[in-house]
């Protein structure tokens, strides 16, 4: 036993005596502590320089990766040379017709440096050309292709090393997204800075969350309606040395895997340029599957996790019920008649077989709090008559579970037949949510 120990041992009691309020004083200072070292831990993880702000967002007409070498009587001769030249090359991409120095000057908007070296008569870099799109579009004719999609919240997620990133820190993906120009692009894209709360809610852990409750919350945050994952995995030959990427597109809360590929860059230097070629592979990805249907915003997050259904939704499942049940009056006003009508019919003519019922995909969420429930609602689900298969398409034992469902009938009727079996049903448009 040291001497401290000894000591506190001796006037711990006669101090507790003497100063009855002293234990919960010293309780008040210790809490105050731990709430002060709490904050500062928060302030750690968003303060300093995490964001980097989109700086391209128009519908301009941008041409990257033009490289020049000029040389001229001084450095400032050389780059103005080297910008003409650069204005030029990006013109004839475009495939613009034959115009003067003077025009096309009053059409471009931007010079983008990639990478420059100035010396006393030379002057080497790798530009941009962003053009006006109003001025330049008389010359060029037609259109640029119109957004068609959703906004789409995208989270880019960089693993090297073993570490897994997304807005945590500043890096080179990050940086080659907010560098990326999607005026021109069918997809919306909705991309956040970094800044502020972005590191704590768009982390790499939070990207791959299942919890429909939980996107729902953070996409109206972000003004999203479904979210992208750009995925890299950086891989070092050896420092300094080439660097190998691989590249993963996905979308949705399920983060369903649209298409992958490979890139490979020199050498540290070269990297920016690799991760700007793969921008442009992903948003070819991205227009790719909007184009076959594939990036339709998740009916079950229209849902959400306060259990009310959007008033429009509300209102257009009140006007199809009603026209449902106008149509069953009629049906049974006729019913006597089409009765007459069979008895009359010749002896061996055969019966007028019913239509068939049209059969429906219908997502259905359920709360699955553990593997029993999550067996019993498969089970109810497969009993419900009209039900011609079930495909689970996302297990979440302890939260909520997605499944797919066939059936051969108008979605209300689905949702009766559950009520029925005792189920709490919520429905939204083109889904429904049940539970226990």
């Amino acid at each position: 036993m040291t001497a401290s120990t000894t000591l506190s041992g001796r006037f711990a009691g006669p101090l507790a005596r003497a100063f009855p309020h002293l234990r919960w004083a010293l309780a008040a200072v210790l809490a105050l502590g731990l709430l002060a070292g709490g904050y500062a831990l928060v302030l750690a993880q968003v303060s300093g320089e995490r964001g980097i702000a989109p700086t391209a967002s128009s519908a301009d007409l941008e041409v990257r990766g033009i490289a020049v070498d000029v040389r001229a009587e001084s450095g400032a001769e050389a780059r103005d040379q080297a910008w003409r030249q650069a204005q030029r090359e990006a013109w004839e991409q475009l495939g613009g017709p034959a115009i003067s120095d003077s025009q096309l000057a009053g059409m471009v908007s931007a010079i983008v440096i990639q990478r420059e070296r100035i010396g006393p008569k030379r002057y080497i870099a790798t530009l941009g050309v962003t053009f006006d799109r109003q001025r330049a579009g008389r010359f060029l004719g037609g259109t640029t292709r119109a957004r068609s999609s959703a906004p789409m919240l995208l989270i880019p997620v960089t693993a090297s090393a073993g570490t897994y990133t997304a807005f945590e820190r500043r890096n080179p993906w990050q940086r080659a997204w907010a560098e990326f120009n999607p005026g021109t692009s069918r997809i919306d894209y909705v991309r956040p800075s970094g800044a502020g709360g972005d590191s704590l809610l768009l982390n790499f852990g939070q990207a791959g969350r299942r919890s429909r409750a939980w996107w729902s919350s953070t996409l109206d945050q972000y003004a999203a309606a479904d979210v992208l994952v750009a995925a890299v995995r950086l891989e070092h030959a050896f420092p300094g040395g080439p660097i190998t990427g691989t590249f993963t597109a996905r979308y949705g809360p399920d983060s369903k895997p649209l298409d992958s590929f490979n890139l490979e860059a020199a050498g540290p230097d070269a990297l920016g340029d690799m991760l700007g070629q793969a921008v442009e592979a992903m948003d070819a990805i991205f227009e790719q599957a909007l184009a076959d249907g594939k990036l339709r915003p998740d009916p079950t997050l229209r849902l959400g996790g306060s259990g009310r259904v959007d008033p429009a939704i509300q209102r257009l499942i009140q006007i199809g019920r009603a026209i449902q049940q106008r149509d069953r009056a009629v049906a049974s006003a006729n019913a006597p008649a089409s009765n007459e009508g069979a008895a009359a019919a010749p002896e061996g003519g055969a019966a007028a077989a019913p239509a068939p019922a049209v059969v429906r995909a219908i997502t259905v969420q359920f709360a699955t709090p553990d593997p029993a429930t999550f067996d019993a609602t498969l089970t109810a689900m497969r009993q419900v008559p009209g039900v011609r298969a079930l495909a689970v398409t996302s297990t979440a034992i302890g939260g909520t579970s997605v499944m797919s469902v066939s059936f051969g009938g108008e979605q209300a009727a689905l949702a009766a037949a559950l009520r029925q079996r005792g189920f709490a049903v919520r429905e939204g448009s083109g889904a429904i949510a049940i539970s226990r």
